[in-house]
């Protein structure tokens, strides 16, 4: 796919709402299948029916009525759907499905399948894939899951920001309803207290009369004290609303930032990959690897180290930003320093200010300085390949669990990425030799 991942990714990340994120699907599967069809169905859970159409077509959405019930679909599929996560194929029957969705059926029937959109567990809409027969190669369904299931993410995001906004909207014209109904009423209290006392300066002193005035104003003052009460209910509702907004908005935030940080690790997987596809020379490899890392995490010093020949014991085979005297291929037993405790380990060791113990055994690592790092084994197939050293991160910057998880993800690459160009060797052969 000429529209990799990271990018459709990117785009929905931007995307200001629902259509613009169905148009940057569209434009993923037509990098993918130009002859496919993607349209989402927006489900009615009130009346369990799928009412509108969202279909991208060159920069826009087509909307169109479906107004189907969604029993209208087989039992083993409909439980499928509601479930989300996954595209479930309509296989012979996916031309009668086609039609009945508003989606112009292919020549030879074609193939529909449904991946079901769902909100806090509850389905909230369809995501319809229509592709042609193909005799041989992949469906399109199988190679546009991915996207589906980033689309998915970004599906909750525009959910989420529809359900503040309608939330918004309500309490605004509830607002101004009661606000107008409370100043017509005291107009009407205002009204009847000025004829109250105009009545009584007439100086008529007959006994019902007064009697009914005292029972008009007792009647206003009531009313008064009602409406003053129902504001404030009011207020107490509003603001109550008000915080749930703002928890929602706090959540789409988390999530918003949770997509960003998955893009660009997309993003970074994909680079390395692409340095893996087009750099011969090991020595470049190894360096345009560790600067990606490096660049990722922030880190100004970090290093690679691999296993060396010699039974326990690593060699430098890459470095940024380490004191001069240290050189390529200098040895580190295991044990020794944080790289050989985490070579010898296998575990990741992140330590957020070793500066709090003056004696930490940690600062008198030659390839390390105080504060916070992250040193990482590579390990493949049960074999130890190397560690990875970062420190001395921006701004005096803190790494975090997080932090780990991701190099976790790209140390996994580096590490089939060493395997299979056989870094280890090739890298150390030419390390002494000069």
């Amino acid at each position: 796919m000429s529209r990799a991942l990271p990018s459709l990714a990117h785009a929905l990340a931007l995307a200001p709402d629902l259509n613009a994120g169905l148009v940057a699907l569209g434009e993923a599967l037509m990098d993918s299948d130009r002859s496919a069809i993607v349209a989402l169905l927006r489900y009615d859970g009130r009346k369990e029916m799928l009412r509108e159409r969202l279909t991208p077509a060159g920069g826009h959405v087509e909307t169109g009525s479906v107004d189907t019930t969604f029993d209208h679909l087989p039992p083993h599929v409909r439980t499928l759907i509601a479930g989300g996560g996954q595209f479930v194929d309509l296989g012979e029957r996916s031309a009668e499905y086609a039609r009945l969705f508003g989606l112009t059926p292919f020549a030879d029937g074609g193939l529909l399948s449904l991946r079901g959109l769902t909100t806090d567990g509850t389905l909230a809409a369809v995501l319809a894939l229509y592709e042609q027969r193909k005799m041989f190669g992949t469906r399109t369904s199988e190679r546009f899951a991915s996207s589906a299931a980033l689309f998915d993410i970004a599906f909750a995001r525009f959910a989420d920001r529809e359900a503040r906004d309608e939330a918004v909207t309500t309490l605004e014209e509830v607002t101004q309803k009661v606000h107008a109904d409370y100043l017509m009423r005291l107009s009407e209290l205002e009204r009847e207290l000025s004829q109250v006392r105009d009545t009584a300066h007439s100086g008529e002193h007959d006994a019902t009369a007064r009697i009914q005035l005292e029972q008009s104003l007792h009647t206003a003052e009531e009313g008064a004290r009602r409406a003053t009460h129902r504001a404030q209910s009011l207020e107490q509702q509003l603001m109550a609303a008000v915080g749930q907004l703002e928890q929602s908005h706090i959540e789409l935030h988390r999530r918003h930032e949770a997509l960003r940080q998955k893009t660009r690790t997309l993003y970074l997987l994909e680079r390395a990959l692409a340095l893996d596809n087009v750099t011969g020379a090991p020595d470049q490899l190894v360096t345009g690897l560790l600067a990606l890392v490096g660049d990722d995490m922030q880190a100004q010093r970090c290093s690679l180290m691999l296993s060396a020949p010699e039974p326990e014991t690593l060699y430098l085979a890459a470095a940024r930003g380490l004191l001069p005297h240290i050189r390529l291929g200098q040895r580190t037993k295991f044990g020794k320093g944080v790289s050989g405790i985490v070579a010898a380990t296998r575990e990741p060791l992140l330590v957020q200010d070793v500066a709090d113990g003056a004696a930490h055994p940690l600062l008198r690592d030659e390839y390390l300085t105080t504060g916070s790092f992250i040193s990482f084994p590579l390990v493949y197939q049960g074999e130890l390949l190397g560690v990875v050293n970062l420190t001395n991160r921006a701004k005096r910057g803190v790494f975090i669990e997080e932090d780990v998880e991701r190099v976790r993800l790209l140390g996994l690459v580096i590490a089939l990425i060493v395997t299979r160009a056989q870094l280890v060797d090739r890298l150390l052969a030419g390390i002494d030799g000069n």
